[in-house]
């Protein structure tokens, strides 16, 4: 029985196969590729800081707290439209 390649193996074969240029570009991708991966893992310190700006910003606390009191009012209104008897 036949013992089948893995991706790997398949990769090597290909790359053996191609010229040093073609080589140069595949590492030129691989390395953008690994380069999106880091971006995407780990966020830089200055979006942290900026938003840890932004969420401590007044305008933000203020929209917080007036998220707060409607949400209190909402519920406030549901319960009184429940303890109302109905006919």
């Amino acid at each position: 029985m036949a013992k089948r390649i893995t991706e790997r193996q398949r990769l090597a074969f290909k790359l053996d196969s191609l010229t040093d240029s073609e080589v140069k570009e595949v590492l030129d991708y691989i390395s953008i590729m690994e380069s999106m991966q880091r971006a995407t893992a780990a966020p830089s310190a200055f979006e942290d800081d900026l938003i840890a700006m932004l969420s401590d910003a007044q305008e933000n606390q203020r929209a917080r707290q007036a998220f707060e009191w409607e949400s209190v009012r909402r519920n406030a209104e549901r319960r009184a439209a429940a303890a109302v008897p109905r006919l």
